[in-house]
């Protein structure tokens, strides 16, 4: 396989190896949100969710798109939604 293929997924790793951006990603496991639904319902900081937001993009996680002065993000990569509702099971049977 191609070195760059682990170049990147390296990338994709450590792009989700912040809890505020795997929040993200679970969050927008059910749909795009609009920025301002992210940042209510996180509970931080709007320029650290803006940061957040950019590094999953720059990686091709989540994709963007605007209507009129609102910003909606979603999946780009929708299999990773499926992964982490299969993690977050797991990881749920573990903690009870």
């Amino acid at each position: 396989m191609n070195n760059n293929i682990y170049i990147q997924k390296a990338q994709i790793f450590k792009a989700l190896s912040n809890p505020v951006r795997l929040e993200i990603i679970d969050f927008l496991a059910d749909g795009e949100k609009c920025v301002c639904e992210i940042v209510e319902n996180l509970n931080y900081e709007q320029p650290h969710i803006s940061k957040s937001l950019i590094k999953l993009k720059e990686v091709g996680l989540i994709k963007d798109r605007k209507e009129g002065s609102n910003v909606y993000y979603s999946l780009k990569i929708c299999c990773v939604g499926e992964f982490f509702n299969c993690l977050n099971k797991i990881l749920k049977e573990c903690i009870d």
